[in-house]
């Protein structure tokens, strides 16, 4: 059944660069804290002392490590890490990452982002920007240079929760995006962003699950309908917009969302190991539509959905102009009353299931529909137009 979501708006080399290094890398990492070093080793202290108070978690961190093996520290030399380890590819995709502040009269969201395009686009959820932009607030850029931007909007679908911005740099470290199709249940990620508001975080995982129907709340727009890549590496509020990326640092989704624990979980927060992505195949496509023309189309039987219906499949409301006139649906003879079972052979659980596989496809895909109407059962084509 399709998950509720809560939607998370909210070194390998320390020298400094040379002086042709792009605009990107021109901070200078000198300044860098470099570890003590002592003949008899290395003792850092270290102690957690949570207090929790009415509002809040104050947290004090003292860490205690001690390292006797003085090989391991060396002030003259960095040490090296293999091009696709995780620290490897965390160098590589991390100046691509971008964290995004969108103010509003009465506040704020933070997310992250990441280039796209090297003439400084970034690809975003749309409800890390969506409050700043219809309250007519404002949207910054913070760059892993330290540097700032205000930022343009290019275009917002709420449909996919996903979002295009421009700022006004050149050279932009733009990031490959993979194939999530070739994705594997098993496969190694890593999440790259900033959760809580700590830019540059990056966690690691697999893809736990594949194809997973997910609904996240639309804010002051419509519900967002993702047929999502599920990922066990830690994702937190501040982590949407950032990217999901292979073993090769090629982006395979959008980071989007977080399973909720519910009302008896109440007291609890942050990451339990479920976390959804946008497969990067929708969000290109969704992307290229929105740099296009501003906005985005997606795929529509031409149907309501009786979302009340707690049986199995999801029927077709019953109640006038259910069955939109000349719409793919009624060319192919589904009534109000019926209830799909089945799209292209994959069983539909609920009509969230039901949106989530239509809007999987393509507009002028044709798709098979498995419906039962009273005890017969019975199959049709039909072909998917636009919003």
């Amino acid at each position: 059944m399709p998950y509720k979501i809560a939607t998370m708006s909210d070194h390998d080399n320390p020298s400094t660069p040379p002086a042709n290094a792009p605009w990107w890398l021109a901070a200078s990492q000198s300044d860098q804290p470099q570890l003590p070093t002592r003949s008899a080793g290395i003792s850092i202290r270290l102690a957690l002392v949570m207090t929790l108070l009415a509002g809040g978690v104050g947290a004090i961190v003292d860490r205690t490590l001690t390292l006797h093996n003085t090989n391991l520290v060396s002030t003259h030399s960095s040490v090296q890490r293999a091009p696709d380890s995780i620290a490897g590819i965390a160098a590589r995709v991390s100046p691509s990452v971008v964290s995004i502040d969108a103010q509003t009269p009465s506040g704020g969201d933070t997310g992250s982002g990441f280039f796209i395009q090297s003439d400084g686009t970034i690809l975003t959820n749309n409800h890390v920007v969506e409050g700043a932009v219809t309250s007519g607030g404002s949207i910054t850029v913070n760059l892993t240079n330290g540097k700032s931007y205000p930022a343009k909007l290019i275009g917002r679908d709420s449909s996919y929760d996903l979002a295009v911005l421009k700022i006004d740099v050149t050279d932009a470290p733009a990031l490959q995006l993979g194939d999530s199709e070739m994705i594997q249940v098993g496969d190694p990620v890593i999440a790259i962003g900033s959760p809580l508001g700590l830019a540059g975080t990056v966690t690691s995982g697999i893809i736990s699950a594949k194809n997973r129907a997910v609904t996240s709340g639309g804010g002051t727009g419509e519900s967002s309908f993702i047929n999502a890549l599920q990922t066990d590496a830690a994702i937190n509020p501040g982590n949407s917009g950032g990217p999901l990326v292979d073993i090769n640092g090629a982006v395979i989704g959008v980071n989007s969302a977080i399973a909720s624990l519910g009302a008896s979980f109440s007291s609890q927060s942050g990451s339990i190991g479920l976390g959804f992505a946008i497969p990067i195949n929708q969000a290109k496509k969704t992307a290229e539509q929105l740099i296009k023309t501003g906005k985005a189309t997606y795929p529509l039987m031409g149907i309501s959905v009786d979302s009340a219906y707690a049986g199995g499949g999801a029927r077709i409301a019953n109640v006038p102009n259910a069955i939109l006139p000349g719409g793919p649906a009624a060319k192919a003879g589904l009534k109000a009353g019926d209830i799909i079972l089945e799209i292209d052979g994959k069983a539909v659980a609920n009509g969230d299931e039901l949106i989530v596989a239509i809007r999987s496809h393509n507009v002028g895909d044709r798709v098979t529909v498995k419906f039962q109407r009273g005890t017969v059962t019975r199959t049709v084509s039909l072909t998917l137009t636009s919003k």
